[in-house]
């Protein structure tokens, strides 16, 4: 604290904090008396409460601030602040005017009225980037000799977290299934650092989708996003691609042109299927990406960029490092942050969702919003075990839109892929789909109960996979 007992008592009594009638002037001798009770109380509340609370005079002079602003505004209990204009973050007296400007509480001379207004600010702080609510406004003080200024403060990171994850789940990932809400969470944590992040899972199922997700919620998300599928770029370019090139650098090159670490400065550079990266370039790639710097091909000058790395691959790197095809230095470069994407035959409960939305879709690009599609078609959809995940179900609902038969999506409206993986399933069923549904329960729940409720351990003891283990307990009826 700055000040001293008597300036905040001073404060607290003349803002009226305090539940009671008395006012200044009524009955001086009481309202001491009843302060120099209630101080301490009224102390010991704003001090432990986990708002903020800062009182200043109107030149920005600091009169008092509890711990928990010294907290929020990522002050160091050493070096408190003398004045407003003191805090090195942002100015806080030119947020004040411009938040009451923005509220209209300013007078005809365009000077604050000094009624209370709030605004948000982000704020960088040892807890990492914060939202700050301010609420403040002039309030009297007579015995102080005025108005003083109270600024209440609240942090309100997890209100925006969580705001930002139901919007994501919703517009940009549609998705009900735990393993993917979990994905969306942990993204809402690793988006705000600089940290590589490696993205691992089947083609199709999202993850540059998920990419630029983490750059939309990133402090980068105002610079550039820079996209390299590095199995679409030969070999012998792929260098060019990444740093750039001088004049004269190799045949052809007419003219000096800057790489994709270049495009990407001080943004993101999202390299896909990093595993066709050629063994003899990863060396530069990892000096790149470790320190920030290249040169470009033909050149000997040094170039300095701040770019975040995320990258995503198909393929197991892991693995393609211990059958020595990946530097091992470079994988743990990339994946510090790994994460990896479930495919689609993982998460059936989706397809339903996923069908709805690629129709939304469809029918913004102009397809009648009529067709509907038919139960046995769902039910195709629902048995179908995605090798192309999301990506294949997209096609697959529009082929059925196309071929849709009196504004129904039918089983014979489908890719043929999908009818003859059906026919061919229905003839080569397991002995367990072919026991009544009494024998099969108790089978299920046998299998559940040993495996302590984990249905992949379940379905392996039972010889099925998981989505056909789900669709039959969602069948029988079994939780």
């Amino acid at each position: 604290m700055i000040a001293g007992k008597s300036q905040l008592q001073n404060v607290v009594q003349h803002h009226n904090w305090c539940n009671t009638d008395i006012r200044p002037g009524e009955n001086l001798i009481k309202m001491s008396t009843f302060s120099e009770k209630m101080f301490p109380m009224l102390e010991a509340v704003i001090t432990s409460i986990d708002e903020g609370v800062m009182i200043c005079e109107k030149s920005g002079e600091l009169l008092y601030l509890n711990p928990a602003a010294i907290k929020l505004l990522g002050l160091s209990d050493q070096k408190h602040l003398k004045r407003l204009q003191d805090y090195s973050t942002f100015n806080l007296q030119r947020a004040f005017l411009r938040a009451a400007i923005d509220a209209g509480e300013v007078d005809a001379a365009g000077m604050p009225s000094g009624r209370f207004v709030t605004f948000e600010e982000r704020i960088d702080s040892p807890m990492g980037e914060r939202y700050i609510e301010f609420h403040t406004g002039m309030v009297d003080c007579s015995t102080y000799g005025g108005k003083v200024r109270l600024i209440l403060l609240r942090d309100r990171t997890d209100q925006r977290n969580l705001e930002s994850a139901y919007k994501t789940q919703h517009h940009d990932l549609q998705s009900n299934d735990p393993q993917m809400l979990e994905l969306v969470e942990r993204i809402q944590q690793i988006a705000p650092s600089d940290a590589s992040v490696l993205l691992q899972g089947e083609s199709g199922t999202g993850k540059t989708m998920l990419a630029r997700m983490i750059h939309k919620m990133s402090r980068r998300s105002q610079q550039p996003f820079i996209e390299l599928n590095c199995a679409a770029i030969p070999e012998s370019l792929i260098e060019s691609e990444l740093f750039g090139h001088i004049k004269g650098a190799f045949t052809g090159a007419s003219q000096s042109r800057p790489g994709r670490f270049q495009a990407a400065n001080h943004g993101t550079l999202f390299l896909d299927e990093i595993s066709e990266i050629p063994l003899h370039l990863q060396a530069k790639l990892l000096r790149a990406i470790q320190d920030h710097s290249f040169e470009m091909v033909g050149s000997d000058k040094t170039i300095n960029v701040n770019v975040r790395i995320i990258t995503a691959s198909n393929k197991h790197l892991r693995e393609l490092v211990d059958q020595g095809e990946f530097r091992a230095d470079l994988f743990y470069r990339l994946a510090v942050i790994p994460l990896t994407l479930p495919s689609l035959r993982d998460r059936p409960g989706d397809i339903p969702l996923l069908t709805s939305y690629f129709h939304g879709k469809l029918v913004k690009r102009g397809y009648p919003e009529e067709i509907k599609c038919s139960d046995d078609a769902m039910r195709l959809l629902m048995n179908y075990p995605w090798p192309g995940n999301v990506r294949e179900l997209q096609n697959a609902i529009e082929h059925g839109m196309i071929c849709a038969i009196d504004q129904m999506i039918h089983a014979e409206s489908l890719p043929q892929d999908i009818a003859r993986q059906h026919r061919f399933a229905s003839t080569n069923s397991d002995s367990l789909a072919q026991k009544d549904d009494l024998q099969e329960s108790y089978e299920i729940e046998d299998a559940l109960n040993q495996c302590n409720g984990s249905k992949s351990q379940a379905a392996k003891q039972l010889g099925i996979d998981r989505s056909t283990l789900w669709r039959r307990m969602q069948r029988l009826g079994i939780h």
